[in-house]
C-alpha cells in the first residue's frame, strides 16, 4: 500500500525542515538537502535523526543506522 499522499506533504526533515521524497519504492523518505534517509517501516515513516541513513549508505544497501 503506498504511503498517503496527504501524509508526505506534511512531513518535513527532522534535521532541517526541508521536503522529503519517497525513494526505493516508498522503502525510504530522503532529504535532498541533507543527504538523508529516514526508512519506512510497516508503512510507518521513522522520522527520527538517530534512525536516519546516509543516502551513500542507503544506495549501497544499508538501511539501518
Amino acid at each position: 500500500m503506498p504511503l498517503n499522499k496527504e501524509l508526505l506533504d506534511l512531513l518535513a526533515c527532522p534535521v532541517c525542515k526541508g521536503a522529503l521524497a519517497p525513494v526505493d519504492n516508498e522503502a525510504g523518505l530522503e532529504c535532498p538537502a541533507c543527504g538523508l534517509v529516514y526508512p519506512v517501516r510497516d508503512e510507518i515513516p521513522v522520522m527520527l535523526r538517530e534512525e536516519a541513513v546516509r543516502k551513500d549508505e542507503w544506495d549501497r544497501g544499508i538501511r539501518q543506522a
